[in-house]
């Protein structure tokens, strides 16, 4: 049980042109006791009445109210404490639907989601970003048709979108992707919007990725983490205190584009020259791999064998001990693991979490950046740092874009719009102005 929260942390009564003002007490109260059981941190109603400040004759109207709405459910008797036993009260995650997808550069997951970021159906396809916006937001789209069909789960509550480049997150636009031609000022939130009468929220693919080890991955101590994604491109996120540090255009963690050689033949995508993602990215990878490809036999084969090399092909090749895709992928693990050490004396996380397809390569890019870190960084940072891989097998991404969604939906100000209707269907527009005005 914690601390009584005071009554005067509802939302204050305003009034936004076209717009209806913030609910009345009452439904702030209401959405006050829907989040603490939903958050964990009142499971009875006395321990609502404590936490709250509120009267027992209140907490059981707003409990009975959400009882009625389906948002919460009765469960178990608590554990008695000499008295009468309280019959614990559990959030029904099942009272709505999320939906969410993950774009990568070469591949997107579309899923359907509870409310607490618990995937119920997904789907994975190949893609490349570089189609250009209108076409992969159309198939974006038709994943999630197919989920709805397949789930019988049409009308989501909100939908939440992690985009692999910088996003400015107020408005939803991509903010000069150096990877995606054609997007720059796009914005996905308008896009989805005119098709789905759901608020949606956009972020960076690896802040979502973040969000999602930070909240599900195991194990979770919720110290300050480090998150570095390594794939076709590179980029970094930080969770401090549970909250997302992104900048004030959206590119904080473009660690992809950090200065690390001054070798002229160095071109970047992003236009500059000596980045990171030139000489250590994936698609870096891929150029050095198709040059070299005779090298190798087994590379060889499957480019004949597929008319193309691609990363998984490469990955495999180095999980099964080829002396090439070992070479250019060492290589490119001393770089990245540099940068990465000099982040983690920057920023002294307590958990450095390592993501993205370099993990389909085995456990070498661990094991490199690891004992970089420890050999590079003061041991004040290091003593009691833990280094890992992400731990929910490449599906932090589009858990990330749930729980941005779901914590977006049921943040004080929105819940207490709309909390009283039962369900945010019909207020989108209302909840995506006032996330835009809290952005």
């Amino acid at each position: 049980m914690g601390r009584p929260v005071p009554i005067s942390t509802a939302p204050r009564q305003e009034q936004t042109a076209g717009f209806p003002s913030v609910p009345a007490l009452e439904a702030a109260s209401l959405a006050l006791v829907i989040n603490l059981v939903r958050s964990g941190r009142a499971a009875t109603r006395p321990e609502l009445v404590t936490v709250t400040g509120l009267s027992r004759k209140a907490v059981t109207q707003r409990v009975d109210q959400a009882l009625a709405l389906g948002l919460l459910e009765d469960g178990e008797l608590a554990p008695s404490s000499g008295g009468r036993q309280a019959r614990t009260l559990r959030f029904r995650a099942e009272a709505g639907h999320l939906y969410s997808a993950f774009v990568g550069a070469s591949e997107f997951t579309a899923a359907v989601m509870d409310l607490t970021g618990t995937v119920v159906a997904s789907h994975h396809e190949d893609w490349a970003t570089d189609t250009g916006p209108e076409p992969t937001m159309r198939q974006i789209r038709s994943a999630f048709t197919t989920l709805a069909r397949k789930t019988g789960l049409g009308r989501p509550w909100a939908i939440g979108i992690g985009m692999p480049g910088p996003v400015e997150f107020a408005t939803g636009h991509l903010v000069a992707p150096p990877i995606m031609p054609g997007w720059d000022g796009f914005s996905v939130r308008s896009w989805l919007r005119e098709h789905y009468d759901a608020p949606v929220w956009v972020d960076n693919d690896v802040n979502l990725m973040a969000l999602g080890e930070w909240t599900a991955g195991v194990p979770h101590d919720g110290r300050d983490m480090l998150f570095v994604k390594v794939g076709t491109g590179i980029g970094a996120a930080l969770v401090t205190r549970g909250r997302l540090l992104r900048g004030d255009r959206g590119a904080a963690g473009d660690i992809g584009h950090t200065h690390v050689t001054d070798d002229p033949s160095a071109v970047c995508r992003c236009g500059l020259t000596g980045c990171l993602e030139a000489v250590a990215s994936g698609w870096s990878i891929l150029e050095e791999g198709t040059r070299r490809v005779e090298e190798s036999a087994r590379l060889t084969a499957s480019l004949r064998r597929t008319g193309r090399l691609t990363l998984g092909a490469i990955g495999a090749a180095a999980v099964d001990g080829d002396r090439l895709a070992l070479e250019m992928i060492d290589k490119r693990s001393r770089l990245v693991a540099e940068v990465i050490a000099n982040l983690v004396n920057f920023c002294n996380p307590g958990v450095l979490v390592l993501g993205g397809g370099i993990l389909r390569t085995g456990s070498r890019f661990v094991d490199v950046v690891s004992s970089t870190v420890h050999a590079r960084c003061n041991r004040l940072v290091t003593s009691g740092l833990t280094v890992r891989a992400a731990s929910l097998d490449h599906f932090e991404g589009v858990i990330g874009g749930g729980l941005l969604a779901s914590s977006a939906l049921f943040a004080t100000t929105p819940l207490s719009h709309w909390v009283e209707s039962g369900s945010p269907l019909g207020h989108a527009t209302t909840l995506q102005r006032l996330s835009e005005e809290s952005a």
